[in-house]
């Protein structure tokens, strides 16, 4: 049985609900800000998952390719129109060789980097990409920004979502010296109870420039969100744009 440490973990845990839970994700805003980005090259998705932004890039003629731990993720996607067109490649991000390169662009986004559960393979994933990149090519990661405000004695109860028949309540504990969250989003309703476990090892965006910093990477852009509104302190989440700048050999 996979744990939380498993690459695979999370994405077998969540794929049989992986697009309900999504939907209210800004989707069309993520590949509009991404198309622009890639122009004519190829790109790379790295946690491709369903397809939530794979299949509509590769409706509009981007040239994409996928990694993703998860069998079971990457089985939905191929149930997909489209689906069984784009290449995927089964694997851990971290310590995959991504083939098939040089990419214009690759992206991590709504949180995939954090499921990898330390910052050494975090860094390995930036690795990855910086070797997979074309010179002067992109790499995109959106992520939440911490908040360690919300947390008591190394716990946080909160109840995410109420219907009239459900409740939907988060159960995190945090051990903040290894920025790991061990999680649950627990749904009670008629149907019964379901357990969506939320494996993280978060990171402050100046960390994540460091991790960046040290493959050749530097930032080019910080936003908000994915219309580009200007990133400040206090800001939830960032979709940060970091630039290779490799020689060719």
């Amino acid at each position: 049985m996979a744990t939380f440490n498993d690459p695979e973990f999370y994405g077998d845990s969540w794929a049989e609900v992986y697009d309900q839970t999504t939907g209210h994700l800004d989707t069309d805003g993520a590949v509009e800000f991404l198309s622009n980005l890639a122009k004519d090259g190829r790109v790379l998705e790295l946690g491709i998952g369903t397809g939530r932004i794979a299949l509509p890039l590769a409706a509009r003629g981007v040239k994409i390719a996928g990694i993703d731990a998860s069998a079971a993720m990457v089985q939905k996607l191929r149930e997909k129109p489209g689906g069984q067109d784009i290449p995927v490649t089964v694997g851990d991000m971290a310590e995959i060789t991504i083939a098939d390169g040089p990419y214009r662009l690759a992206f991590l986004i709504y949180n995939t980097l954090f499921s990898l559960p330390s910052q050494a393979r975090q860094m390995k994933c930036f690795e990855n990409v910086a070797a997979a990149l074309e010179p002067d090519g992109l790499f995109v990661v959106e992520c939440f920004v911490p908040d360690l405000t919300s947390i008591a004695r190394g716990q946080r109860v909160s109840v995410v979502n109420v219907t009239e028949g459900s409740v939907t309540i988060e159960f995190s504990r945090y051990d903040v010296s290894a920025q790991r969250i061990r999680g649950q989003l627990v749904t009670l309703s008629g149907e019964g109870i379901r357990f969506g476990p939320i494996p993280i090892r978060y990171a402050w965006p100046d960390e994540l420039d460091l991790m960046a910093a040290r493959v050749g990477l530097t930032l080019r852009h910080r936003f908000r969100d994915w219309a580009e509104n200007p990133y400040r302190s206090g800001c939830e989440r960032h979709v940060s744009v970091y630039e290779s700048h490799r020689r060719e050999s």
